[in-house]
Parts: structure tokens; sequence; C-alpha cells
């Protein structure tokens, strides 16, 4: 697989998804020619702890990010409870309230998409563990533009839903898991 050119590797999940994130975090290399961004669906009220967690596993700075956020290579970054997140180019980020989509601000479909517009052929996208099939669309999106598709193998998700939806309507490029995906993104 020719990924040399990879800009952004864009990551989501909801419910079950945060071990798969914990397990690849401890496992990335330090020296990623990209940024790594998160959605990832959590309450808009929950204290903003994500953050410190995964720093503590983190040998890459982790950012939460705010509105008209510098994208960097090397780092990770998250999108914030109770927003959305767009690109406005590949260097500024921005957040937005506007109506849930799929019960879930953010959205992983609205970032994806924005994402695809931005990226095209130079975007991974990967869906991971979730209750719900936000994300389907959007990976859809990334396929259509050129990126490249990976889904958590449903058979490992915590919650399979999502995966699974993602399985039977994509054409996905690779089927991950929580012990090989820092290797996937390692290798890019």
């Amino acid at each position: 697989m020719n990924s040399t050119n990879i800009e952004l590797v864009v990551i989501g999940g909801s419910a079950g998804s945060l071990q798969v994130i914990l397990e690849m975090i401890k496992k990335l290399d330090d020296d990623l020619h990209f940024p790594i961004l998160l959605v990832v669906h959590r309450k808009a009220q929950a204290a903003n702890i994500l953050q410190t967690l995964l720093q503590q596993f983190s040998s890459v700075d982790v950012i939460e990010i705010e509105d008209k956020t510098d994208i960097q290579q090397n780092k990770i970054y998250i999108a914030p409870a109770d927003y959305h997140l767009l690109f406005e180019d590949k260097k500024i980020m921005s957040l937005d309230s506007s109506e849930k989509m799929n019960y879930s601000r953010p959205s992983i479909d609205v970032t994806f998409r924005s994402a695809a517009e931005i990226y095209g052929e130079n975007l991974v996208g990967i869906l991971l563990s979730g209750a719900n099939a936000d994300g389907v669309e959007g990976l859809s999106y990334i396929k259509k533009n050129g990126g490249k598709v990976w889904i958590q193998d449903p058979e490992t998700a915590e919650v399979n839903y999502m995966p699974k939806q993602a399985v039977e309507e994509i054409d996905y490029d690779l089927i991950i898991n929580s012990g090989n995906l820092a290797d996937h993104i390692n290798n890019l």
C-alpha cells in the first residue's frame, strides 16, 4: 500500500472505543509525519479528562481542539465535547455548535466529510466500536474522495453496531483491531 502521502489520520469512535484508542496511543511512534484526530462521542457536561488520560500514555502531545486550532504533524488532537469539528483548510480546524447529527455532537460523519473534502486521497479514516451508525456515511465519503478506509473488526469491538454497519456498507481498505492499529498507523 503506497501511503507515503498521508497527511491526516482521523479516527471516530463511540461506546467501547476508548480501550482501542488507549492501546493504540501506547504503541504509536513518537515521530509521526502527520497529525491524528480523534472524534469520540462523550457527554457534553463531562469533565474534560480525556486529554489528560490519553497524554499519560502518549509520547506525542495530545491537544483538545479549540476554535481555529492550527494543525501540526506529530500531534494527537481531540474533538471537544458538544461541538462538531470542521476543517477550514489543511492548517486550521474550527468548531461548530449546529444541531446534532446521529444524536451526536461531535458527529463523526461531519468531521469525516469535512476532512475528506480537504485531504482527499491523503486521508485515512478509521471507525471503531460504537452503538449507532455515526461515521458510516462519513467513511463512504472518504472513500469516494480517494482516501483510505479502515474499520475495526466487529468481532473485536466492545460494541459492534457501528463497525458492523460500516463493513456491510463500505468498500474498506483494511480491517483492524486494537492489537494492530498502531502498527498500521506507524507504517503509513
